[in-house]
């Protein structure tokens, strides 16, 4: 197959090289221009340029993609397939219509559920144990397409975004190769989507890494797991803000009858904090401006007491 590939995150690398290993024609990598990033604002090219340079492949860098010289410059190459994965811009109708058999799309969540720009991040936030990914035609309304193909993934307790992320990158390129095969084959099929049943994943904010003290442990955990590593879960302690990196739910007597936030208990194992249902342990945690620290070095650095509060 002739394909046109559209992707600027790292997510969309474990897609491209399964490409080009399958043997597919490359036609050329789309993906958004290079810019300043990081604190040292130096001009930096994304994650899928850098992998389309190593593997020798063209690479188009339009500032917008839905200008008329990029639907040209598409159109002239005649691609059979895009293959489009966290790219970063919105195709028009005249850059959807470009491919000869369609234009696809892998996005990880098992759709209609978690449709939106943060559907890994959600799905444990919102303590979910199962997500996937789907393959599907890409539409003009954003992941409302054709379903070709669906995969579950198991969410395990030990997961966050971020780990999760990686997971589905790496079984990404596997679903692909799949599709296109049943596609070059001419057996396949395309499933609507059931309109009743969508979610939606918006875009995170930094306000929600907020921990609110007052919800129940397990909550508190799905928010701490579901944004790493931005923008991270956080809340205050003596006036500073302090991101907490992992805890896990404990067991403490009487924690019921306590302030909800409050330190109950310090040991070698970490913080016992309480919370609106059941108690967490805090292990690793960052003050704002430092490093991530266990514990055990936050208690020693910072005369950390019981009856001190987060929140």
């Amino acid at each position: 197959m002739n394909i046109i590939f559209m992707g600027s995150a790292g997510f969309g690398e474990s897609s491209l090289r399964a490409l080009v290993h399958a043997g597919h024609s490359i036609l050329c990598v789309v993906t958004q221009p290079d810019k300043k990033q990081n604190r040292g604002m130096r001009i930096e090219a994304t994650a899928i340029k850098k992998v389309a340079l190593e593997l020798g492949l063209l690479v188009y860098q339009p500032a917008n993609i839905n200008a008329s010289e990029s639907v040209s410059y598409l159109q002239n190459l005649k691609p059979d397939l895009f293959v489009v994965i966290a790219y970063g811009q919105k195709l028009s109708q005249s850059i959807l219509d470009i491919p000869k058999i369609m234009p696809l799309n892998i996005h990880a969540s098992l759709l209609p559920a978690y449709r939106g720009a943060a559907p890994i991040n959600w799905a444990i936030i919102r303590g979910e144990k199962t997500t996937g990914l789907t393959l599907m035609k890409v539409t003009l309304r954003m992941d409302t397409g054709p379903v070709l193909i669906q995969k579950p993934v198991a969410i395990l307790d030990t997961d966050t975004a971020e780990s999760l992320l990686v997971k589905l990158s790496g079984l990404s390129g596997e679903i692909l190769v799949e599709g296109i095969n049943r596609i070059a084959s001419g057996v396949y099929s395309l499933a609507q989507q059931d309109e009743t049943r969508a979610s939606f994943a918006v875009k995170l904010k930094k306000s929600h890494g907020l921990i609110i003290w007052n919800k129940p442990a397990l909550e508190i955990i799905n928010v701490i797991r579901g944004c790493v590593p931005w923008p991270g879960a956080f809340t205050l302690y003596k006036g500073k803000v302090v991101k907490i990196h992992k805890a896990s739910i404990v067991s403490y007597a009487g924690f019921d009858t306590m302030s909800t936030g409050q330190i109950v208990h310090i040991s070698k194992d970490g913080l016992v904090v309480t919370a609106g249902g059941g108690c967490l342990l805090i292990e690793k945690l960052q003050m704002e401006g430092k490093r991530i620290i266990s514990s055990g070095e936050f208690i020693a650095g910072y005369k950390v007491n019981v009856g001190d509060t987060f929140g």
